[in-house]
């Protein structure tokens, strides 16, 4: 069965009742959205302050491949299985977005026996959440313009507008706009473009904000242009960070669903890690600490990018300490990343996989010397894997003092990832939760640019267009505490998408950087990458549709 097949023939039970059940947690402190979507309310969130943390353990991969790893379909069976030997945990997922689900990823809900449900919702439009980050974040494009129009009393350069409008799709069509068409009614006539929502500043702000307060305050940081004295101009300038929180009330509040297993997962937020940051709220992640003990979550993409801002940005801001990491791979993705094509992935090829071993272990090496923390290596498995590959692949890790573990999570759900579990619980009751930043916060922004891609990239070095370089030596003035967050292609360790393995010889140009006041980075954007993807020649929408009982197909 295909995994949308699957998803659907789900014994799913009430959420309220589980989270009842499981958690403890009253009715009246979820807000239902039908029987098997809640928001959990702040109040509740805020009455778990006094609780231990348990254990925090991050999920994330190799560099992506077309092969697929299966970074959540290992979080989610993963966290099956430790509940299935007794243990209590929850699962910290981000949200879909509606782009790679229309365009060429699919959905983001897991896949085989290791899904959270209803998988359909899930992926489509789920609890608002991302209508109303995109509703706030242009409700201030509309406000910049109104303003202008009315007099333009704070003396903002059009030129120098920094605030771009956003849309859950991918369109490249709306990459580069003209607004203002049509004459003096419709506002000044000046140069746009739209991002797509998950690499909003809004979202980020979402993610990173820890009640209500704090939500309002980093909206009116946000800083949406200059006037011509080269002077920031604020969101709070023009008022409106009251009416966006405003519209963010409910999407604030941390989501419950479940797996098919019937076990409460989180799923909150979800800015996409080679544009943004990458992780869920740190809302979900705090609230998972407090009511189980262990709580699993998942950084987006490779190690390099995900769980570096993961660790960098997230960790950095809030104080959280993972126990350890969960590094996913899958041996049609080594054997990719050793040059084998496609179409040939299935076919047992051990050279290629020792040639494209080199990845897991750069990132493996980043995950341990850089973030300071162990890692269990993951083999997802693939009815095609043969004994020797994965022989092959289990001494490759055991001579790097690394346990491998192969998970039949995707066909056998938690009873699959059963040793996986065991593996992983036997590294975290082992250790005091912590880590290290890839670099020091007193360095400057250049700097910390640098010492990602020197030492997680492995780029011989890094170049800087001059309107950059200039641009960060005057944000070091006033933002030099600053991380920074790289847009960087996924599909990479360089900046090249169709470079595999762990090269060493490149060079990583910055083309662009842009300050996210409110969220509190800066974003340095790496080659060519693009904040609003675009849809391949035979998008995924094609092969979606729903019938007459209203049951939908396609989506996986």
């Amino acid at each position: 069965m295909s995994d949308i097949e699957i998803a659907q023939k789900a014994k799913m039970k009430p959420v309220i009742d589980l989270a009842k059940q499981q958690y403890d947690i009253a009715p009246e402190h979820l807000d239902p959205y039908g029987h098997y979507k809640a928001k959990l309310s702040l109040e509740y969130v805020k009455s778990l302050a006094g609780k231990p943390d348990g254990k925090l353990i991050l999920v994330t991969a190799i560099s992506p491949t077309p092969a697929g790893e299966g970074k959540t379909t290992t979080t989610v069976g993963l966290g099956d299985a430790m509940n299935r030997l007794g243990k209590k945990t929850i699962i910290c997922l981000r949200e879909p977005s509606l782009g790679p689900c229309f365009g060429v990823k699919g959905g983001a809900a897991g896949g085989g026996y290791a899904q959270v449900v209803p998988m359909e919702d899930i992926n489509l439009h789920f609890t608002g959440d991302f209508h109303a980050i995109g509703v706030a974040h242009n409700l201030l494009s509309a406000m910049v313009d109104n303003h202008i129009n009315h007099g333009n009393a704070l003396g903002i350069d059009p030129r120098l507008i920094q605030w771009k409008r956003v849309v859950d799709m991918n369109d490249r069509a709306l990459r580069k706009i003209v607004v203002g068409l049509g004459g003096t009614a419709n506002g000044y006539l000046r140069e746009d473009g739209y991002d797509i929502v998950v690499a909003s500043e809004v979202m980020a702000i979402l993610c990173l904000a820890t009640d209500r307060a704090d939500l309002k305050e980093r909206l009116g940081r946000i800083v949406i242009g200059y006037t011509s004295g080269k002077k920031p101009v604020y969101a709070r300038d023009l008022n409106a960070h009251g009416s966006m929180a405003a519209l963010l009330k409910d999407a604030i509040k941390p989501n419950l669903v479940q797996t098919l297993e019937n076990n409460i997962a989180i799923i909150h937020g979800g800015p996409f890690a080679n544009i943004a940051h990458g992780c869920n709220t740190v809302t979900a992640t705090k609230t998972g600490l407090k009511l189980a003990d262990y709580c699993i979550t998942e950084a987006g993409f490779g190690a390099d990018l995900g769980a570096e801002k993961f660790i960098d940005i997230k960790c950095r801001m809030t104080g959280l300490k993972p126990s350890a990491v969960v590094l996913v791979a899958t041996i049609r993705a080594l054997k990719y990343h050793g040059g084998v094509a496609k179409d040939a992935l299935n076919v047992e090829n051990l050279a290629a996989l020792e040639k494209g071993f080199v990845n897991l272990e750069r990132h493996l090496t980043n995950i341990n010397k850089q973030y300071g923390l162990p890692c269990v290596v993951c083999i997802n498995h693939f009815t095609f894997d043969t004994d020797a590959e994965l022989k092959l692949l289990r001494h490759r890790c055991e001579s790097l003092g690394t346990k491998c573990v192969v998970s039949k999570h995707w066909a056998d759900g938690g009873a699959g990832a059963e040793d996986l579990a065991r593996a992983v619980l036997n590294v975290v009751d082992n250790r005091q939760p912590g880590c290290t930043f890839v670099y020091d916060e007193n360095l400057s922004l250049k700097e910390k640019i640098e010492s990602i891609a020197t030492k997680l990239y492995g780029a011989a070095s890094v170049t800087f267009d001059d309107k950059v370089r200039g641009q960060l030596e005057e944000w070091n003035k006033d933002y030099a505490q600053f991380p920074v967050c790289i847009a960087k292609t996924q599909m990479s360790l360089t900046t090249d998408p169709n470079r595999r393995g762990a090269p060493t010889d490149h060079t990583v140009q910055i083309s662009e950087v842009r300050l996210a006041n409110g969220a509190g980075f800066i974003v340095a954007i790496a080659g060519n990458m693009m904040t609003m993807p675009g849809l391949p020649k035979s998008p995924a929408a094609e092969r979606i549709d729903i019938d007459d009982d209203g049951k939908i197909t396609g989506l996986f």
